[in-house]
Formats: C-alpha cells, structure tokens, sequence
C-alpha cells in the first residue's frame, strides 16, 4: 500500500490525479487543500481530507507524516515560501518521493515565436517558477519536476516529453494528459527520479497556443 499526499488537491489537474488514484486499490490518498468546495464530490469519495494551507507548517507537517509520496500542484506569488515548506516538512519527516508541477519556460527552453510569445504573457511569474525548480533540485530529495505546456480541458490523454536541456516541444497539452503523467509516475515511483520534464501535446507547435 502506499500513500501519497497531494498538495493543492482542488486543482484541475489535481482532480484528474486524484480520480485516477481513486480507481488503485493499493493507494491510499490524502488531499490537502484551501477550499474542500472545488473538489469534484467523486473525487474525495476514497480520501482523507485536509483543509488547510501549506504554509502552516505544523499542518503540512502532520499531514506529511506517514506519506510516502508527494505530489504538489501549488501556485501564486507566494510558490517560493510554498515550496521551501514543502521541502522542509519532507526533510523532517524524512518523506522521499515528490512530484512537483512548474511552468513551461523557466530556462528559455521555448524556441522561435512561441518562447518570446510565452516569456511576454507568463512574465514575472516565471522567475519564481524557476527558483522553486532550483530549490527542489537542490533539496536532495527524489523529485520529479513537471513543466506542462499551456493546458486544455481536452478529454484525451495524448502527451510526449522533453528533458531539461532539449528544446520544448509544442504549444498545448491537456490537463488529463498531465494527470495521467503524473499518476504512473505515482504508481511507478521508480521511473522520473531526478527528471525536469516539459510535456506537450505531439504536433501542436506553432506561434502560440491555439485558443489565444
């Protein structure tokens, strides 16, 4: 049986997680998250769930004790106090396995009129996307970081990925898509250890997303 905590467990991406998950008979999941209205009502139905913030420390650490997986799906201004919360309670707890969910673009790795295109609309946010990558990379934990192209609600699972120091591919890729990435990796914990992935949808590049 393993356990996995999900950080964030409202998000959309998250959902998909989390219903999957909900399909495993050896998973056992803990939802963390602010606001229990946005969970989908089917989606908590095999959970523990915890109404709370990140940034409570003595809240995420009890919720980290006993997990044996990680998975955040965390935003906002705030993601580098975010992220250094998550780290510390992991250490303290002495939790392993994290799968963490950033942003396309952090390292300039978008070619041609799409990485110009992303850099002017993303901004200022991408700066501490890139230093939450860098401290997870530096935490000496097992992590896998995830760097999603720009999500659709697309009811397919349809995905490629790149490693950190190859070109991104594409424009698009679904948030099932993501989520399905994201649960074997939780099923598979072995696989991704140590991997800065970006992940697209196959044959969609192009000069922007193409519902902007």
């Amino acid at each position: 049986m393993s356990n996995v905590l999900v950080l964030g467990a409202s998000g959309q991406i998250a959902q998909w997680v989390v219903k999957s998950l909900n399909e495993q008979t050896t998973v056992n999941q803990t939802l963390l998250l602010r606001n229990p209205q946005k969970l989908v009502d089917i989606a908590s139905a095999k959970a523990k769930v915890v109404v709370g913030d990140v940034l409570d420390r003595a809240l995420l650490k009890s919720a980290m004790d006993g997990q044996d997986i990680v998975y955040a799906n965390l935003a906002g201004d705030d993601l580098d106090a975010q992220t250094a919360a998550v780290i510390d309670a992991m250490q303290e707890t002495g939790v392993k396995r994290l799968i963490f969910v950033l942003s396309l673009g952090i390292y300039d790795e978008i070619p041609g009129k799409f990485g110009e295109w992303n850099d002017a609309i993303i901004g200022e946010p991408l700066k501490y996307y890139r230093r939450a990558a860098d401290a997870i990379e530096a935490s000496g934990l097992d992590y896998t970081i995830l760097r999603p192209a720009w999500l659709t609600d697309e009811d397919e699972v349809d995905y490629e990925i790149t490693a950190k120091n190859e070109a991104f591919k594409g424009t698009v890729v679904s948030r099932k898509s993501v989520g399905d990435l994201i649960t074997q990796v939780i099923l598979n914990p072995a696989t991704y250890v140590g991997a800065n992935l970006g992940v697209n949808k196959p044959n969609t590049d192009g000069d922007k997303p193409y519902f902007m």
